[in-house]
């Protein structure tokens, strides 16, 4: 259990004295005291007014070692989005840092993205990861590149480097947005996403490509998401294709009528 320094760890990012946190929880200082040191047990009433005062669940002040946890991570945390609140488990990811403890870029080519689908967990696989920066980018975030191939995702063309920003809370995943989502089985794709995870537990694949039919994926198969940041590419985009959004709104479209048609074959008989 973990509880103990992470109680001590959120108080001091808050920089609240112990007195401070005991009299809002309406508790002796000592009673609180040991609690940080691990030498008292803490009772369920306590675990739930450390929950609420933090805004942490329960479950994530005991199972999850919260000095291990990114700066970014951290901010996400303490902005609300604890995935275990969500009912799902907490992804740490594997990361680099540069000299400066800065976190890296890291880069995944055509010819890693078969190995990176069995270890982007794997922190000796991640370390040997080409690896950039721009400054440009937020540093309380979290980014990684990926080689994208195929046509699926025109007018950006095969062969361009798209970055992604890591998504913890897949709660937040926003309808007709970009997303390079790492699956169980197919492995790194690159997809617009209609998300139907609060009814449904899946999410839809979309194509900015209308050859390419819409597809739906099991959360349970989905390893990470990273939200469409930006793409580097040496060729230049058609201005003949549709854009992203006009895409999604044709997608759409023809759920519609796919719908309409089924209710009047059904009102005919």
């Amino acid at each position: 259990m973990y509880f103990n320094s992470n109680i001590k760890l959120m108080r001091k990012r808050r920089g609240r004295t112990q007195d401070e946190v005991a009299f809002a929880l309406n508790m002796k200082r000592p009673t609180l005291s040991g609690y940080e040191n691990g030498v008292a047990q803490p009772g369920i009433q306590q675990l739930i007014a450390y929950s609420e005062y933090f805004g942490i669940s329960i479950d994530t002040l005991i199972k999850v070692d919260l000095a291990k946890l990114r700066e970014s991570e951290l901010r996400q945390l303490e902005s609300g989005f604890d995935v275990f609140v969500k009912g799902s488990k907490l992804r740490i990811l594997t990361t680099t840092v540069d000299s400066a403890n800065n976190e890296n870029i890291e880069l995944v080519p055509e010819k890693a993205k078969a190995g990176y689908t069995r270890g982007f967990a794997d922190p000796e696989f991640v370390r040997e990861l080409p690896v950039f920066q721009l400054p440009f980018l937020s540093p309380e975030r979290k980014y990684r590149t990926f080689q994208i191939s195929g046509d699926s995702m025109l007018p950006i063309p095969d062969s361009s480097w798209v970055t992604g920003e890591f998504v913890q809370d897949w709660s937040t995943l926003k309808n007709g947005e970009a997303y390079i989502v790492l699956t169980l089985d197919e492995g790194i794709v690159f997809k617009m996403i209609e998300s139907r995870i609060a009814k449904e537990g899946k999410v839809r694949l979309i194509s900015l490509n209308a050859a390419y039919e819409p597809y739906e994926l099991a959360v349970s198969e989905i390893r990470e998401i990273w939200r469409f940041i930006h793409y580097i590419s040496e060729e230049l985009p058609s201005g003949e294709v549709s854009s992203a959004g006009l895409a999604y709104t044709l997608n759409q479209i023809r759920q519609d009528v796919t719908l309409i048609k089924d209710r009047i074959i059904t009102d005919g008989e």
